[in-house]
């Protein structure tokens, strides 16, 4: 189950790598063909779009991996039990603020193609279709935040301090 979860992650990972090679592609091509005297069509509006997209699929695998800033000053003293209780704390604030912002990411997506809203580029383009990613992206960092709240609950360690000790290995 480990691995599978692992290689959620980095799939995820993957993803927002991918999004990141489309707009290189996207911007690429913008250049070659004003170049050439031809322009792409809403290659901003894509640019745009695969920015968003590698944000929101990034959240999981940084989480994941330790990648997101945390200050750790003051906790890195404390003893394990206030530590764990912190750890619990903060886990479960942050499920409930990524669950608000998933249910309210899937519930625009649900508006845009209700309302059947296109974007204004020169190619008009359903806007629930790249709103798609940023909820998935979401979605994803859900399941990390709540893996690891298990984690905690379970008094293991979770996957971001794994990582975090390690880099602390590094520095010594």
């Amino acid at each position: 189950m480990n691995s599978l979860r692992e290689k959620f992650y980095l799939a995820s990972g993957y993803a927002a790598g991918f999004c990141i090679a489309l707009i290189m592609v996207v911007i690429l091509a913008q250049i070659v063909g004003r170049l050439f005297g031809f322009i792409i069509p809403s290659a901003e509006d894509v640019s745009g779009w695969a920015l968003a997209a590698s944000t929101f699929f990034g959240l999981a695998y940084t989480f994941h991996n330790g990648g997101h800033i945390r200050v750790t000053l003051v906790i890195q003293k404390w003893s394990a039990r206030p530590r764990f209780w912190q750890e619990l704390v903060v886990l479960i604030f942050g499920f409930a603020l990524a669950c608000y912002m998933t249910f309210y990411c899937w519930h625009m997506v649900w508006e845009s193609y209700i309302f059947e809203e296109v974007s204004h580029g020169y190619i008009p383009v359903p806007i629930w279709i790249p709103q798609v990613p940023v909820a998935l992206g979401m979605t994803a960092l859900n399941i990390a935040i709540l893996d690891d709240l298990v984690a905690v609950i379970r008094k293991r360690t979770p996957s971001y301090q794994q990582h975090e000790d390690e880099l602390n290995l590094e520095d010594v």
